[in-house]
């Protein structure tokens, strides 16, 4: 069965692109501490594990939440780690990585009202990041997440972020890159 449209408004789906995109290039130009500011004080930052699995038990697919996962962070530790590349001493990030995230998909599935009075909406969108460094080191993570945006006062932070691989395994030599 096909999930139903939500009504947004063309003005909301566009802003909620134009601050992802935004959120994307920050990112791309390695500009760390303004992207932290796109973040929630609150924010739950999460990549569980994808697993293979039999058609009958596509539930399992991914860890759940209190399961393993190859990150599970809040905002001090997302600050700590770019603290730490912002050292120039952290082994896997120096030379830096030249990174390119592209986003697409982008969908509104739903919004409701927060007990603070702002509103969450929650999206849904395609991802392809693409991580090259050095010579010959190069990383295509490619797959999907469901972010929940917080407005509140004309402003957007994302309060809630998984993001799901699409590999089983990483061939990466280190996980190094935001999402």
């Amino acid at each position: 069965m096909s999930e139903p449209i939500v009504a947004s408004t063309p003005e909301e789906w566009w802003r909620v692109s134009q601050f992802l995109h935004h959120e994307a290039d920050l990112l791309d130009e390695r500009r760390y501490e303004e992207w932290l500011e796109l973040l929630d004080e609150n924010v739950r930052y999460r990549m569980p594990i994808a697993r293979n699995v039999r058609r009958d038990q596509l539930g399992r697919e991914y860890t759940a939440a209190g399961e393993v996962a190859w990150f599970d962070e809040g905002i001090v530790t997302l600050r700590q780690r770019v603290a730490q590349i912002k050292t120039g001493i952290h082994w896997a990030e120096e030379p830096t990585s030249r990174v390119s995230h592209l986003v697409t998909n982008i969908r509104i599935i739903g919004s409701e009202p927060l007990a603070d009075g702002a509103q969450a909406l929650f999206i849904r969108s395609r991802f392809l990041v693409s991580q090259h460094r050095l010579q010959t080191e190069s990383n295509l993570f490619v797959g999907k997440r469901e972010d929940t945006l917080r407005l509140a006062g004309g402003r957007i932070t994302v309060l809630k972020r998984e993001i799901f691989l699409n590999q089983a395994v990483l061939m990466a030599k280190a996980l190094t890159t935001f999402f």
